[in-house]
C-alpha cells in the first residue's frame, strides 16, 4: 500500500537529488512512461472490448472508466514490479552493469507492441518485456546471473495463466447459463448488460494492477544499476515511480485501442452480456491471484483465453480458431523476437 506522506516526500527529493547527475536515467524513464502508454492503448481492449461491444457501456464512457481504474490498480500493488526489477536476473549483477541493458529491454518491448498493435494482434506487454530483459541482460550479464528459480515461476505463469482463464471462462459462463436458464433472453441480457459495467471496471483494475507494474519494475530496476541504493538488498519500488508509470498508462488507455477491441470481440466471436461479463469476470479473478503472488503475467492473454472459453461453452463453432491460432502464433513469436531486439539493443549501446 502507499506509504506515509513524508516517505513519499522523502522518495521524491531523493529521486529529483540523484536523476540531474544520470541522463541515461532520465531517458530510461522516459521510455518506461513510453511503453506504458502504447500498453495502455495496446491493451485498452482488455477491460472494455466485450463491454463496449455486446452495448453495455459506451465507448467513451468505457475509456474514461479504464483510465482512471487502471491508474488506480497500478498504484495499489508492487509486487510484480519487484519481480521484474529485482528478482529475474540477480541484481548484484544488475547492480554492476550500465543503464544499457534496461534501456535495450524497454525499447525492445516498445517496438514489439508498436508492431503488433499495427497487425491488429493483442500479444503480450509483459511477455515483450520479459523477453526484452532476458536477451539484453543476458548479453550484457551472462544466463547464469539469471534467478532460475524465479524465472521458473514467471514463465509457468505466463503459459499456465491462459490455460487458467480459458477453463475460468468455460466453467464461470456455465454456471451463469445453468443458474439463468429459466428466464427469458432478453431480460437475461438487460440484466448483464448492466453487470458488465462492474465485471469490465474489475477487469480495468486488474489489469492496472499488474501490467502498470512492468515499467514501474524497469524504472526501479534503472535506479538499482546506478547504484540509487547503497546496497541490492534495499531495492523498493517508489511512490513517486508508481505514480509516473500508473499515470502513463492511464492516458494510454484514454488514448484507446479499437483496433484489437474489434480482433477480441468481433472477429474472435460474437458477444452477448452475459458472455461478456462471464470473460471479464473470469479474466480478473486469474490476474488478481497472479497479481498478488507477484507474477507478472499477460492480461492480453488472460482475457483473450477468457473469451475462448466462454466461446466454447455454447459450442466450438462459436469460436473463429483461425483468428485465436493468429493471435496464439504472434503470441509465440514474441520471447524469441523480443530477446533478439534486446541483444541487438544492448549491443548497440555498448558499442557507444
Amino acid at each position: 500500500m502507499l506509504e506515509s506522506i513524508s516517505g513519499v516526500v522523502d522518495d521524491t527529493r531523493g529521486m529529483l537529488a540523484f536523476l540531474p547527475g544520470h541522463p541515461m536515467i532520465l531517458a530510461i524513464i522516459l521510455f518506461a512512461l513510453v511503453s506504458d502508454f502504447v500498453t495502455g492503448f495496446h491493451d485498452t481492449a482488455n477491460s472494455i472490448a466485450t463491454s463496449v461491444l455486446t452495448r453495455a457501456i459506451s465507448m467513451r464512457t468505457a475509456v474514461v472508466m479504464a483510465a482512471g481504474l487502471n491508474f488506480l490498480g497500478g498504484i495499489v500493488f508492487v509486487k510484480v514490479a519487484t519481480t521484474i526489477a529485482a528478482k529475474v536476473v540477480a541484481p548484484a549483477a544488475l547492480a554492476q552493469v550500465g543503464q544499457e541493458v534496461v534501456l535495450a529491454t524497454v525499447i525492445a518491448a516498445i517496438v514489439w507492441n508498436v508492431i503488433t498493435w499495427r497487425l491488429g494482434l493483442p500479444s503480450s506487454s509483459t511477455h515483450a518485456l520479459i523477453g526484452g530483459l532476458l536477451g539484453s541482460a543476458g548479453l550484457a550479464v551472462g544466463v547464469h546471473n539469471y534467478n532460475w528459480t524465479k524465472l521458473g515461476q514467471v514463465l509457468i505463469a505466463l503459459i499456465v495463466s491462459p490455460v487458467g482463464g480459458m477453463i475460468a471462462g468455460l466453467l464461470f459462463v456455465t454456471l451463469l447459463m445453468w443458474i439463468f436458464r429459466g428466464m427469458a433472453p432478453l431480460r437475461t441480457s438487460n440484466i448483464f448488460r448492466k453487470l458488465q459495467v462492474g465485471s469490465a471496471s474489475f477487469m480495468a483494475f486488474s489489469h492496472g494492477a499488474n501490467d502498470a507494474q512492468n515499467s514501474m519494475g524497469i524504472i526501479t530496476m534503472a535506479l538499482l544499476s546506478a547504484g540509487f541504493w547503497p546496497t541490492p538488498d534495499k531495492v523498493k519500488v517508489l511512490v513517486p515511480v508508481r505514480c509516473l508509470a500508473a499515470g502513463a498508462m492511464g492516458a494510454g488507455t484514454a488514448f484507446g485501442g479499437w483496433r484489437i477491441i474489434k480482433t477480441l470481440g468481433r472477429r474472435m466471436m460474437q458477444l452477448q452480456p452475459i458472455h461478456g461479463c462471464a470473460a471479464e469476470t473470469a479474466g480478473a479473478v486469474v490476474v488478481q491471484i497472479c497479481t498478488h503472488l507477484g507474477l507478472p503475467i499477460s492480461t492480453t492473454h488472460v482475457i483473450s483465453s477468457a473469451i475462448m472459453g466462454v466461446g466454447s461453452a455454447r459450442r466450438l463453432s462459436a469460436v473463429r480458431w483461425r483468428v485465436a491460432g493468429n493471435i496464439i502464433a504472434a503470441w509465440l513469436l514474441t520471447f524469441p523476437a523480443t530477446a533478439l531486439l534486446g541483444a541487438i539493443g544492448y549491443k548497440i549501446m555498448s558499442l557507444f
